[in-house]
């Protein structure tokens, strides 16, 4: 198979390596290529200065800030920003609600919210899975009651990643109690400063804080705030959890993330020596690199055959093997630090390198990616009957 860009794309590649290599801050990109968590304003400063070059939401309309890209050009955004050690845009704001907002929303919620989504002026959480909501989330069982101008909601969201930054909330409620799961569902928009929200964390396998349990306990909300109309949620969800899948195979971070591992492994080995001498070991560096070569070729494959806007059925396919190399590799560091990858706790005062205090946490971080943006068990069957025509 022959792969070759125009001369138009690769001039565009240029373009975005040498953006993201010389206009986010190299401090934040440091962080990123150390696997250290990033700030609540390293995150801002990353995304506004992609908005203020115009390229945060190359995803949306032209009207609110899109770009008349190719789905190839998309794809080549998104990889040169992974290799480059940047964070991708929010994808609360870029991917989720931003899009709803910008097909579903009333001009005067699209002029009200769009180009502070866009610029991270508010920071998006997503109010989606509840306790008993989670796989099914049709189940909800949050409830906003309408009383004149106003829902009264009341309910608990679980699992809000990064809630704890969160200026506003975009919520699935229930609102008509009657209808039948999907039939009653509204999605509504809700300020995280109203009186009766209450943010709690919820603590990781890793020891970090990234998600949290939100409560709403008679939080009045303006019925301005409903997005498109009341009771069709549920198809507003449909479309954003298609933007959500989008991009969800990490190639070039994984890529990068790998090539880094090799160099350290050079000098990991016992008295520095090299680890890639031994045969088994190197031998797992190779396995990797050509699955990640195979997946690289099905995202271009992917990306060629997307049409509409719609991505291709295997998109599956990436998501489900993307996540696993993911988590493949976030393994090999641990095994490449051996012992000394227990060590998370370890001060600065500690010999032990920062890579091999970073390993496990990060590891067991990544466990999440096969369950976000729809699991792998539900990319297996979506594969089964879209792609290999099996049905049950």
């Amino acid at each position: 198979m022959r792969l070759q860009l125009s001369d138009e794309d690769v001039a565009f590649r240029q373009e975005m390596r040498e953006f993201f290599t010389t206009k986010i801050p190299q401090s934040i990109r440091d962080k990123v290529a150390a696997r250290r968590e990033l700030s609540r304003d390293d995150i801002v400063a990353s995304q506004q200065a992609m908005n203020a070059a115009g390229i945060a939401v190359p995803n949306w309309p032209v009207e609110w800030g899109g770009k008349d890209w190719t789905p190839l050009q998309r794809h080549i955004w998104h990889e040169e920003m992974q290799l480059a050690n940047v964070m991708p845009p929010l994808a609360f704001n870029a991917s989720m609600v931003g899009p709803v907002i910008a097909a579903f929303g009333s001009q005067e919620i699209k002029e009200r919210f769009l180009a502070k989504t866009a610029n991270l002026d508010i920071w998006w959480s997503q109010g989606f899975s509840e306790p008993d909501a989670g796989s099914d989330l049709a189940s909800l069982r949050t409830t906003a009651v309408r009383e004149g101008d106003e829902y009264v909601v009341n309910g608990q969201k679980t699992w809000t990643t990064l809630g704890q930054y969160g200026d506003w909330i975009f919520m699935l409620v229930r609102t008509d109690p009657e209808a039948k799961k999907q039939a009653g569902i509204s999605f509504l928009l809700i300020d995280m400063t109203s009186p009766g929200v209450t943010v709690r964390p919820i603590e990781l396998i890793d020891g970090s804080f990234e998600v949290n349990e939100v409560f709403f306990d008679n939080v009045r909300v303006p019925v301005d705030n409903l997005v498109g109309e009341e009771n069709k949620g549920w198809d507003y969800a449909k479309f954003l959890l298609g933007n959500e899948r989008v991009g969800v195979a990490p190639v070039g971070s994984v890529k990068r993330s790998l090539a880094t591992a090799k160099e350290y492994a050079k000098t990991a080995g016992p008295g520095g020596t090299s680890l890639l001498d031994d045969p088994m070991f190197a031998s797992q560096f190779t396995d990797l690199e050509n699955e990640l070569l195979a997946l690289e070729l099905t995202a271009l494959r992917v990306v060629a055959h997307s049409a509409d806007g719609k991505p291709h059925p295997a998109s599956s396919v990436l998501k489900l093997r993307g996540t696993e190399l993911q988590q493949a590799v976030t393994e090999l560091w641990v095994d490449m630090g051996g012992p000394a990858s227990l060590a998370s706790g370890a001060g600065e005062e500690s010999d032990i390198p920062d890579w091999n205090k970073v390993s496990t946490p990060t590891y067991l971080n990544f466990r999440k990616a096969s369950i976000y943006g729809g699991s792998n068990e539900v990319q297996r069957q979506i594969i089964a009957g879209t792609i290999l025509g099996l049905r049950g």
